[in-house]
């Protein structure tokens, strides 16, 4: 055998070896990521973009037909296991049961806090009753299990949470001002999350999404068409820039602001009111 021959072998033999260690590397497991509102939209490329990423999943939504039929799909396109639970987070029992997975399934290492309700309409035009189920799912559900999950964090000693917010938690005057105070609250939350557990070795990830072009504006009654065409982003952009602002160590991902400076100019601004914000004098404009 020549020299030649044998360098070859050798080489095929190495290509051979990664390609195997390759496979197995793909079987290993980061743990599983439950992921809320996953049945279509950003949930559903969360989840094939997480599994990709070597997770397993257990796919949280209402629509069981959906969810199956998402899951087979993962699954068969990754290999990886994917669970799915039925269950409306309006309803108690609902949330009570993703509550005892979060807190029960040592396996859980993300959580994707997606499931939410929408609105465009004014606050005259809107009934009342919808105003208080949408804010029992945007606020009191991700607060919820937020709390199941962020104690099993902490016994584990790692994990990571994605909030998904919207750009109106900054922007209220876009659309329906109940959708925006619930989306306020994810991001005041999630930062004090942020704050709170910044040296436990949990990430808490809030995400601030613009207009995506998902069903939320079906079911918000103002259909994406409305919209500029240059305004919607695919939601498979959306998670892609989220899931590389993660990878970056971002706290907060604007998936379309071109510019982080931007968003560490708006921040410095915030801070800088803070030793102003709570005195013991009233300010002078207000003295007669």
């Amino acid at each position: 055998m020549t020299l030649r021959s044998c360098v070859k072998r050798n080489n095929l033999r190495l290509i051979a070896s990664e390609q195997t260690m390759e496979r197995q590397m793909d079987k290993i497991s980061k743990g599983v990521a439950v992921i809320t509102g996953a049945s279509g939209g950003i949930g559903a490329v969360y989840a094939d973009r997480l599994a990709k990423r070597g997770y397993d999943l257990i796919l949280v939504a209402r629509n069981e037909e959906r969810l199956r039929h998402l899951a087979r799909g993962i699954s068969d396109q990754t290999g990886r296991a994917v669970e799915i639970l039925v269950a409306d987070l309006n309803d108690k029992t609902g949330l009570a049961s993703v509550e005892h997975i979060l807190k029960s399934n040592m396996q859980i290492t993300m959580l994707v806090n997606n499931a939410g309700i929408g609105a465009a309409g004014s606050l005259r035009d809107s009934d009342v009753e919808q105003m208080t189920q949408m804010a029992a799912v945007n606020v009191n559900a991700l607060m919820r299990l937020s709390y199941a999950m962020v104690p099993a964090f902490l016994q584990r000693g790692a994990g990571t949470i994605i909030n998904i917010a919207s750009v109106v938690a900054i922007w209220p005057e876009l659309l329906n001002g109940v959708y925006a105070g619930t989306k306020a609250f994810v991001s005041a939350f999630t930062q004090s999350l942020q704050h709170e557990l910044r040296d436990q070795h949990i990430r808490v990830h809030l995400v601030l999404p613009g207009a995506t072009a998902t069903g939320f504006w079906d079911r918000a009654g103002y259909p994406v068409s409305n919209l500029p065409v240059d305004a919607v982003m695919d939601p498979v952009d959306t998670v892609d820039a989220a899931l590389a602002g993660l990878d970056i160590g971002e706290l907060v991902t604007i998936p379309s602001l071109p510019e982080v400076a931007a968003w560490n100019a708006y921040e410095a601004a915030r801070k800088k009111l803070i030793p102003e914000l709570s005195r013991k004098a009233m300010a002078s404009r207000y003295q007669s």
